[in-house]
């Protein structure tokens, strides 16, 4: 099984001589590879690979951009078909700057990309890695779930309003749950004696307590106190 493994696994891409086309079409046959040919142990194997590839690739960018000038890397870029695309890949090598590309090897390569693109988020996941043992994806994952910070229900703000099937809007009035039944009572006694409706005394009440709140009138006990 080992030996068939070996006989399709594609030779390791040298990252001085890469181009940007030439790394896509070797991660490309590692995945064609991976639908083509069954077995999880081929499967692992040709995971390693592309994420030491990936890894690879990330330093020596890194390594190319601190030695040569801002033109020459410029020039780089161009001439290698990676202008546009070295971002991400620089900040893989400054996230993953500890470790080896062996180290990693067993991370699936869409993790790598995953940790390195939201590092704030997962600089817990990336410093315990220091701590293990054996960095596997099982390993990353379970460190993922465990530094994942609960989300808080969001408290719904109170609203009154409703829609319409028109698409206007009204008001609506909870519910008014009193042990003495004080509002309703009074409510309903008004409505009563006034001939109004619920919603006419509703109104009058609000408009008169936003004058009241903007200074424009003030109660008997007020003025008596002044």
């Amino acid at each position: 099984m080992i030996a068939q493994v070996q006989s399709v696994v594609p030779t390791q891409v040298d990252s001085k001589a890469i181009t940007k086309s030439e790394f896509e079409q070797y991660v490309e046959e590692k995945s064609n590879a991976l639908k083509s040919v069954g077995g999880e142990k081929f499967s692992l194997l040709s995971l390693a690979d592309v994420t030491k590839t990936i890894l690879h690739h990330a330093f020596w960018l890194a390594e190319q951009k601190q030695q040569l000038s801002l033109r020459q890397y410029k020039k780089l870029l161009v001439d290698r078909g990676w202008r546009g695309e070295e971002k991400k890949y620089l900040k893989i090598a400054a996230v993953f700057g500890q470790f080896s590309p062996q180290d990693l090897a067993q991370i699936e390569p869409l993790t790598v990309y995953q940790l390195a693109n939201n590092s704030n988020k997962y600089q817990p996941v990336i410093d315990a890695l220091l701590d293990l043992s054996a960095i596997t994806q099982e390993a990353v994952r379970s460190l993922v779930k465990e530094h994942r910070t609960p989300k808080l229900p969001k408290p719904e703000k109170p609203s009154i309003w409703r829609r319409t099937k028109n698409g206007g809007r009204y008001c609506q009035i909870p519910a008014i749950h009193e042990e003495n039944e004080l509002t309703g009572v009074t409510l309903q006694s008004m409505m009563d004696t006034e001939g109004l409706s619920a919603q006419q005394i509703v109104a009058e009440a609000v408009a008169l307590r936003k004058a009241y709140k903007e200074g424009k009138l003030v109660l008997a006990n007020d003025e008596n106190k002044n």
